[in-house]
């Protein structure tokens, strides 16, 4: 089984090796974008408890983490712009929804 998928990859042209790539790098950003994600949901769900700097502080480093790691892939040529900028889209609206919660709850206190 092994020789067969070493055999398989010596068989690819450039062109499918290039998108064999691309897509493993769009999944591992898309995991990561899944992590702050998670931390986002977690936040979403305790606004009970008023804004927390140590909790931004880290939020905002994945985000600065995550936005590196995909400058990173779009200048290796192993994804387009676009989509970098989408998953990073993703999740600044909702890093910009958990903000205006958390804002609305202070306000209601």
């Amino acid at each position: 089984m092994g020789k067969t998928d070493a055999r398989e990859e010596t068989d690819m042209s450039p062109d499918e090796i290039m998108n064999s790539l691309s897509q493993k790098a769009i999944h591992l950003l898309r995991e990561d974008a899944d992590k702050i994600e998670k931390l986002i949901e977690v936040q979403m769900e305790t606004l009970t408890n008023r804004r927390c700097p140590l909790y931004e502080e880290v939020l905002d480093t994945q985000m600065y983490g995550l936005s590196r790691e995909i400058d990173f892939a779009v200048r290796a040529g192993l994804i387009d712009a676009a989509t970098g900028k989408e998953i990073l889209n993703k999740l600044e609206s909702n890093l910009a929804s958990l903000y205006e919660a958390l804002n609305q709850s202070q306000q209601g206190e």
